[in-house]
């Protein structure tokens, strides 16, 4: 698979550390220039020396992609500058904790100013340039938190359903023109924020992976699979779909059996 996305130009938003640093580099190695982004301009240019070391080809474009001006500039300029875009991973979020009676209007539209508006800001930018070449492969990281309630999560888990939905109808509406838009929910991935949740918890992460089928949080690595897969040709009849990575959580429908 070492040259499965050969040729192509691919774009992830988030890209300096957790998943979106794992797509950025599976990318890479797969052949992708990458156009790495993130709010840290240290972090994105980190990641792109990553995938230089391994082989590959990248380039920095830090900015926030709350901003919709910079998230057209980081679109714009790539087709310009490549002549196109194929890939575009939105993969931006804000997952602040709050319940819903306790969390103030900033909070609400802090998470869903990244969460939700800075992907529907890529998609519109990334969406003219790719049916204008005939192709292009759009990819929104939404989550398990997105198909179902959980405590704390009230903003995080609206903006993510917002996502699920809205890559299902823009799918439908540029299929006929070549450009698939599908979206990944992860489950508990093994990033920074995921850590400091999980040891603050009573049993800590021992306590946390009994409560995954799977018995184990999921690894950045393990979505950039499921990204890399849709970015490429290998995917060509796949769009509108949501494909859940989660270690079979949302499977179920409450606590399991003892074991």
């Amino acid at each position: 698979m070492a040259d499965r996305l050969a040729g192509k130009i691919a774009i992830v938003t988030a890209a300096g550390s957790g998943i979106g640093r794992a797509c950025a580099l599976r990318f890479g190695v797969e052949g992708a220039r990458v156009v790495v982004n993130d709010i840290v301009a240290d972090a994105a240019d980190a990641v792109v020396r990553e995938i230089e070391a391994a082989g590959g080809a990248a380039v920095s474009a830090p900015g926030d992609v709350g901003s919709s001006e910079r998230v057209t500039a980081i679109v714009q300029d790539a087709a310009a500058r490549f002549g196109r875009v194929d890939v575009l991973l939105n993969n931006a979020a804000s997952p602040l904790f709050g319940k819903v009676e306790d969390m103030s209007d900033a909070m609400w539209r802090a998470v869903f100013a990244v969460t939700l508006d800075a992907t529907f800001y890529g998609m519109r930018a990334a969406l003219p340039v790719m049916a204008a070449q005939g192709s292009g492969s759009i990819i929104n990281t939404a989550s398990a938190a997105g198909l179902g309630g959980m405590i704390g999560l009230g903003a995080y888990g609206a903006a993510k359903a917002a996502v699920v939905n809205l890559t299902k109808t823009a799918a439908l509406e540029v299929a006929a023109r070549g450009v698939r838009v599908n979206a990944i929910c992860p489950g508990s991935i093994d990033t920074p924020p995921l850590r400091l949740f999980v040891d603050a918890i009573p049993g800590g992460r021992a306590a946390f992976e009994r409560s995954i089928p799977v018995k184990r949080i999921g690894l950045p690595e393990e979505i950039a699979s499921v990204a890399a897969f849709l970015a490429s040709d290998d995917a060509a009849y796949v769009t509108g779909a949501v494909i859940v990575a989660d270690g079979g959580v949302v499977a179920g429908i409450g606590p399991g059996w003892p074991e």
